[in-house]
This record gives C-alpha cells, structure tokens and sequence, in this order.
C-alpha cells in the first residue's frame, strides 16, 4: 500500500479529510520532502501547495497529489478552502502535535471545515517501516559509520570539543550525509557525565572519554549512534563501567524482536546496570523510535508499552553518568524481526584507546 492510500485509510466517520501541515507527515505522503509546505487528503482528490521557491522540485517530483502554488493572490487558507468546496470536505483531521496555538487559531478562523485532531493516526503508520524507508535509514546508518572511523584518526589530546565537533560534522557531510538528524554531542572528561552536554571550549586531555552522539539525513530519514572512546589511556574503573555499558546493551540487543514489550527490551538491558551496582545512573530509557524524525515511536523504555513490530525501529542506547567524573553510552539502531532484529550500525564497540 502507498503512503497516500494509508493516509486516505483514515478517512470516515470521524473525518473526511486531512490537514497535513508537517514537513514529516507530507513527505511520508508524497514520498518526496519539500521544506515548507501544506497538503490536503480526502478521497476524492489530494493536493499539495507551495511557494515558487519548491514549486519546480514539487511539479516533478511529487507523487499522488496535484500541485498547486500558493502567492499572495492565493494563500495558503484560500488553497485550502478551494480544496474543500471541490471535495465536499466538513471536517479535517490535523497534527496538534505539530501546531503552534496561533497557527491553529488561524486555520479555525479561516477555513470552512471543522478541524478536529487526529495525530495519533495520521502518525502512527511511521512506526512500522516500508522496505524502501529502511534501505534509506541503512545507508543513512552507513555514513554514519563511515564518519566514525574517520572521527577515531582525527581525536587527539589538545583539541577542543568545539574543534572535535566541526571536524566530526565535517565527516559527516563528507560521506555522503544529506543534513544533520540533530545537533551533535560532542563531550569530554567530566563532561561525558552530561548525557545531553553541549560541546565546549574543554581541551582534550589524555585519560578521559570522548562521548560523540551524531546522524545524517538521507533522503530524509535519519540515523543515530553514540561512541565512547579513551585518549591515550583508560582507568581501571573507566574500563569497568565500559564494559557494563557495553554488555548492557548486548543484553538489551538480544531481547529485542517483534511480539515483546518496549519496557521488556529496556528492563533486559538496564537489569545489567543495576546488577554492577550502577542501576541510579542510568536515568534515561534503553532507546527510542527514529525516522523522518531521530525521536518518533515506539520507545523501548520503562513506560514501553506498546508490543514491537516487525519492521520497527529503534536506538539501542544504554548508558551510565558518574556525575563529576565521566559517563559512558554506546548507540546502535535495530530493525526488528520476528526472530531477533537487524544491527544497522557496524561501527566495532569494544572499548577503543586512542
């Protein structure tokens, strides 16, 4: 089935349209990203509006909606309404999840449809994965990967994280990343105990851990992985909680496959942090859903309550934050299977010493 015909799927007794005003929901629908943009769904007709800055990339490029270009003569509302009145439409299912109040307010105010929210649904395709999405999250894993190795011939003691962090962006627009899936986390020494810390002027030193979180885009969807690595040396307790990071997450890989709970895949993995006496500093969940967007559905965390599919997709994140002195986290993305799952990143994760 494509994207399109799952959208129109939707349609019924609750709506008889749809309002698609993200970047994420339109380019599932028209398998094709466009930056900014406004698309409606009904049954009787699709239509996708823009500006002339994408409306020559949207003409060829678009498939399943036709293409109309907004001005000042033709808003996006007048677009919209016009849509309305061709397709009958008295209600249109909308993202509150992606709407400001004020645009919402504008949309209640100007359109001739009544807006109800229908997020969950016109999302909750995107967690279960077509063949085509997954070969772009696999290339887009790739570069990643290609990046890293780079990355462990360029960190050095007497760098900066600031410097470490452009060389890493640098790598990976040079192999092939389409755009960044988020800021990079680039951290060293006592600041790899900051699970989110934001690179700083810090100089490298030798003895500490070097924690770098990155993605790319490619064709839009998003890759994710974290590597910890020691300059020069590592400490015999930087070694011990490496490796409780490290089998955590071999522990929480080896639950994962299509019919268990996310919280089950999480308790696997954070049972092993707890038995090594580490379990209070590990305060995130074991990982997340990742797409279009690098933090979608499902979770594998505590609270993972919805059972796995095949064809999903999360992170494989364990990790553990001594604060003031250092912290660990190793990243993998998998593609669930009814048997186990698919390892997408190949980079190694044995502890490396650079």
């Amino acid at each position: 089935m494509k994207n399109i015909e799952k959208f129109i799927s939707l349609l019924g007794e609750k709506a008889d349209g749809l309002l698609l005003t993200s970047r994420y929901s339109r380019h599932y629908g028209a398998e094709f990203d466009i930056a900014e943009g406004v698309a409606i769904v009904s049954k009787k007709g699709c239509r996708y509006f823009t500006d002339s800055r994408y409306i020559e990339s949207a003409e060829n490029y678009i498939k399943g909606f036709h293409v109309l270009m907004t001005d000042r003569e033709n808003p996006f509302t007048k677009r919209i309404n016009e849509a309305i009145a061709d397709f009958g439409i008295t209600t249109l299912g909308y993202e509150e999840g992606y709407l400001t109040v004020a645009e919402l307010t504008a949309y209640e105010e100007k359109l001739n449809a009544k807006l109800v929210p229908m997020h969950k649904e016109i999302n909750g395709f995107r967690g279960v994965k077509e063949a085509w999405e997954l070969d772009n999250m696999r290339k887009a894993q790739e570069i990643t990967d290609k990046a890293f190795a780079e990355m462990c011939t360029r960190v050095k003691a007497g760098m900066t994280e600031k410097e470490l962090q452009a060389e890493l962006i640098y790598c990976l627009y040079k192999n092939g990343g389409e755009g960044l899936s988020f800021d990079p986390i680039v951290v060293s020494g006592p600041n790899t105990s900051l699970p989110h810390g934001v690179a700083t002027d810090r100089v490298i030193c030798e003895g500490d851990f070097v924690t770098m979180d990155f993605g790319v885009l490619y064709n839009g969807y998003c890759s994710d992985m974290t590597r910890t690595v020691a300059v020069g040396f590592a400490t015999e307790e930087m070694e011990k909680v490496y490796n409780t990071v490290l089998q955590a997450q071999l522990a929480g890989i080896a639950a994962t496959r299509a019919g268990v709970l996310g919280k089950e895949i999480d308790a696997a993995a954070r049972q092993v942090i707890i038995d090594a006496g580490y379990g209070e500093y590990f305060g995130h969940g074991y990982g997340h859903g990742l797409g279009l967007e690098v933090h979608e559905a499902p979770n594998t965390n505590p609270g993972g309550e919805v059972v796995m599919q095949t064809n999903m997709v999360t992170s494989a994140e364990p990790g553990i934050y001594l604060p003031g002195k250092f912290g660990v986290r190793i990243e993998d993305v998998v593609i669930f299977a009814e048997d186990g799952c698919e390892n997408i990143t190949k980079s190694p994760k044995n502890l490396i010493i650079l």
